[in-house]
């Protein structure tokens, strides 16, 4: 059964930290974390922001362009791992937003996979015949969690959100057919159960081995692509670009060197917005829109804490 994407859109918070914040916190200047990370500065909610209205802000961009009403979306997935509330999830704040009687509702998370897990969650309701039309939002308030003067991952963090609107049906040409999804779960792998954490009363949001992080990212999200490549007969050198999890810098031009791949080809925000967890990839793609073609393949990749990988392909 096909599947596509009818539309997508961000949300970035207008508030915008730069790197020169964080020299009396914990000692690191502007270049430091620059020639580290690549990130310049990051997006920050303001008060009364959080993941939910995050979420909502980024429908709101999309809900007036639809090809359909809103209320006929039969399946909405929240991805995230920084929830404003675990009960009434960011889901079930949009199905009573809009009104979306009948619909599925739902939350996933696996790190800074989650996007991907919950667009594979889409595509296996919608083979089952239980969905039509699908709304997926990743949304992270990082910064309610992260400790500005941890030296280690404070300087990292940034907030933000995407809406991606799904169904089984292309409605224009500027339409992306999804080709194929992969996940996999690696809490078997490296040091998976301790690189990454975050405890929201005990710390926040801490990224103690961020080595092995780096090394299993690098690896895993070029795995990840090719798994999915290979379910569409598709190879790394097909893509027009491809848009990673927004984690390091390092990370996408260590990839691009290794797989001997311009880096042109790699969609990156991560210099303006920081590290924004599993909406990143989608957010990047979003923003790069005006640069995509009909016809181009565009493959999202990501590696998150726990650990965990995804990847998937979408045609233009």
């Amino acid at each position: 059964m096909d599947l596509f994407v009818n539309k997508m859109t961000h949300y970035i918070p207008e508030v915008v930290v730069p790197n020169s914040y964080f020299k009396n916190l914990n000692g690191l200047d502007d270049q430091w974390i620059l020639s580290r990370t690549g990130i310049k500065t990051r997006s920050k909610v303001k008060e009364g922001e959080n993941t939910n209205t995050m979420a909502i802000k980024a429908v709101e961009k999309a809900v007036n362009d639809l090809p359909y009403s809103i209320r006929e979306i039969d399946l909405i997935v929240a991805a995230t791992y920084s929830p404003y509330d675990t009960v009434a999830t960011a889901a079930h704040t949009i199905q009573n937003k809009y009104e979306i009687s009948g619909a599925k509702c739902l939350s996933i998370s696996s790190a800074c996979s989650s996007f991907i897990n919950a667009m594979e969650i889409v595509e296996g309701y919608v083979k089952m015949g239980k969905a039509k039309k699908a709304l997926v939002v990743a949304s992270e308030h990082n910064t309610k969690y992260s400790n500005d003067s941890d030296p280690q991952s404070g300087h990292l963090w940034g907030d933000g959100a995407v809406a991606v609107f799904v169904s089984d049906e292309r409605y224009s040409d500027n339409d992306a057919e999804i080709l194929s999804i992969y996940t996999e779960g690696l809490g078997n792998v490296g040091k998976a159960m301790e690189a990454v954490h975050l405890f929201p009363r005990d710390g926040g949001i801490t990224m103690p081995d961020g080595r092995d992080v780096f090394v299993n990212a690098c690896h895993y999200m070029v795995e990840a692509l090719e798994k999915a490549g290979s379910m569409c007969n598709k190879s790394l050198n097909d893509f027009t670009y491809i848009s990673t999890h927004q984690a390091n810098m390092r990370i996408i031009s260590h990839i691009a060197k290794e797989q001997n791949l311009p880096e042109e080809r790699f969609l990156s925000t991560i210099e303006k917005w920081g590290n924004t967890g599993c909406p990143s990839c989608v957010i990047t793609l979003s923003d790069n829109i005006k640069r995509i073609k009909k016809g181009d393949l565009v493959g999202l990749t990501v590696f998150g804490g726990g650990y965990s990988c995804g990847a998937m392909i979408m045609q233009y």
